[in-house]
């Protein structure tokens, strides 16, 4: 092999190092943070959503997971997807006041779920997944401030409302962002297949005594956007990266 077509080489191989280097910089905020996922859903519906919890410790693990759901516009069914190796623990609780739903009012609901027992190591991430409604409809997002806590003892608080600039917090709460519901997909059909389709969850009785009946799934709309874009940069410069490799090989002399 001769030394200039080892020296073209090594410049590939270096432009492609950068690249890949470029490229997993950009893809880390996307994990960084706790998040929601997907992170839109529609009003009125139901929603399956899984917290994304990232191990930022390369000393500890993380052990316990605590999500608070809001009081202010409660949630009336919710349950919970088995997660291996852990344990779960869901806590109802009385609302500051009583919430007019179309079911009645509702005077208690679900104000914390906790997950404990097992662990997310160095580099991992665990997904857990919860199904929840009906989806208020006069807010257009809801947050989920999240507790994450490691096993040296650390804890870490996601509780941070977005800055006032629209930039990210340090500490930014998991937020579902909430869209009108789409003319065919109204929530209110009260069919037998509708019904059906529903997740399943904890429903309790409405003030009159009588259970709620469970209404039509909204899939969420849209997936984490900033990783989708962060990970379209990265793969662009990663391209770029390999042009210039080839055009530096076919410029050189044999």
């Amino acid at each position: 092999m001769s030394f200039v077509r080892l020296s073209v080489m090594r410049r590939t191989a270096t432009v492609l190092a950068a690249a890949t280097a470029i490229t997993a910089g950009l893809a880390l905020p996307a994990l960084a943070h706790v998040s929601i996922n997907p992170g839109t859903a529609e009003q009125g519906g139901f929603s399956k959503v899984a917290f994304r919890v990232p191990n930022e410790r390369d000393d500890a693990s993380t052990v316990k997971v605590e999500v608070s759901f809001p009081t202010d516009h409660p949630l009336a069914f919710v349950s919970v997807k088995p997660v291996p190796g852990w344990s779960v623990k869901v806590t109802e609780g009385k609302l500051p006041k009583p919430v007019k739903t179309e079911y009645g009012d509702l005077k208690e609901a679900v104000t914390k779920v906790v997950w404990s027992g097992g662990k997310i190591g160095k580099g991992e991430f665990q997904e857990f997944e919860v199904s929840m409604g009906q989806l208020p409809t006069d807010t257009d997002q809801l947050a989920f401030p999240t507790t994450q806590t490691y096993s040296g003892g650390e804890v870490v608080k996601w509780a941070d409302a977005p800055k006032a600039d629209g930039s990210e917090a340090e500490h930014p709460a998991p937020t579902l962002k909430l869209t009108p519901a789409t003319a065919s997909d109204s929530h209110h059909n009260g069919s037998p297949s509708a019904a059906a389709s529903a997740p399943a969850a904890s429903a309790p009785a409405s003030a009159d005594g009588m259970a709620p009946s469970v209404s039509k799934v909204a899939a969420g709309s849209s997936s984490d956007g900033t990783a989708r874009l962060l990970g379209g940069a990265g793969l662009v410069v990663g391209v770029i990266g390999i042009v210039v490799a080839v055009l530096a090989l076919r410029r050189r002399p044999s």
